[in-house]
């Protein structure tokens, strides 16, 4: 396992990019430490697969340096950097058997015979492919396959990373779970380097300790799945993390209160030199209606068993809050906001606010 540095790296896919616009991956300063488990995570287009296959060495970046464990492997090939990759649709060798697939990288290493067996029927265990190891690839469902795959990247012991690229997509949602539950309990066991693309925050959020956003070629946050949810950092963050996403009022800020429209909100703290428009961020989950607050006007309720989404039009802007199953709806409800849950933004990036002394 390794410790991965990307120092000042970016791509452009053109042959001489000029502006910022250009490059599809802007300028990444980003470690991924030994043995962490991350999820590059962001809607297609974003940059999150080329950056992944720059760590893998499929990429050569315009412009940067690529380190594991302080070694400069920018120019080396995938092969000399000792990755592991499984990617979107199962790479596997249909004519071989189960066994002789995940046995496969290990003989191309030169690793003694015993050693292969020994490694395979471990790694075979732990993807529950045992029963199926006589088997030859071809015929087998998409989701063997895929365990294959998964199988190939964890028989290598030796290996600097493991690097996922969406490895789920043909995978069926109940196996899915499975499948991200036996990388998690893998990679607490075996400590690997991971780092996994998705565009799904569920898989995100539940296989990774730190999950990397990245949105129009950039890195807009970085941090644990409750930081994402409770502070993000960007706006872009608040609407993509959560379902729904983060409320986004247009506000002007004056001194501890947020005017929106007609209304001011309090603010929890005071925020330094705000001019202009602003945005209040608050989750659907910390609206709260009851007698008094801003008037609003119900649209439409969701009902989705444990809890409710109501969808509410507050002056002319849509609201979504969250109530318990058993929470009641008032006839006529007025919105406030815990303050606990409100975020500031200025140019899409949030506000500290200080607490007044």
């Amino acid at each position: 396992m390794a410790r991965i540095d990307l120092s000042a790296i970016r791509h452009s896919y053109m042959p001489r990019p000029s502006v910022e616009a250009d490059y599809a991956l802007k300028q990444v300063d980003h470690s991924f430490l030994d043995g962490g488990a991350y999820a590059l995570l962001g809607p297609s287009g974003c940059g999150k697969t080329t950056l992944l296959n720059i760590i893998s060495g499929l990429l050569h970046p315009s412009e940067g340096r690529l380190l594991f464990d302080g070694r400069d492997v920018t120019d080396l090939t995938t092969q000399e950097r000792n990755i592991a990759q499984v990617f979107q649709f199962p790479v596997v060798y249909d004519t071989m058997t189960v066994y002789e697939n995940l046995a496969f990288p290990l003989r191309n290493r030169g690793v003694p015979r015993d050693e292969i067996d020994r490694q395979v029927r471990e790694t075979l265990a732990l993807t529950d492919l045992a029963a199926v190891a006589q088997r030859r690839a071809r015929g087998l469902t998409a989701d063997l396959k895929q365990k294959i795959a998964l199988g190939r990247g964890l028989v290598r012991s030796d290996v600097n990373a493991i690097l996922f690229d969406e490895p789920l997509t043909v995978i069926d949602p109940h196996m899915k779970w499975q499948l991200r539950s036996e990388l998690r309990k893998l990679h607490r066991r075996f400590g690997f380097t991971m780092v996994y693309v998705t565009h799904d925050q569920t898989e995100a959020l539940t296989f990774a300790d730190t999950v990397v956003v990245m949105y129009e070629g950039e890195i807009v946050q970085i941090g644990t799945p409750d930081e994402l949810f409770e502070r993000p950092a960007h706006t872009f963050v608040g609407y993509f993390i959560g379902s729904p996403g983060m409320n986004l009022l247009p506000v002007e800020v004056e001194g501890v209160q947020a005017r929106f429209g007609a209304h001011a909100i309090a603010l929890p703290g005071a925020v330094r030199d705000v001019k202009g428009p602003a945005e209040l961020g608050v989750r659907p989950e910390y609206v709260r209606l009851g007698a008094a607050g801003l008037p609003a006007q119900v649209r439409r309720v969701e009902d989705l068993g444990r809890r409710k989404v109501v969808w509410l039009l507050v002056e002319g802007q849509e609201l979504a809050a969250v109530l318990g199953e058993d929470e009641g709806l008032p006839t006529e409800p007025r919105v406030t906001f815990a303050p606990e849950g409100i975020n500031l933004y200025v140019a899409s990036r949030r506000r500290a606010l200080e607490a007044a002394a």
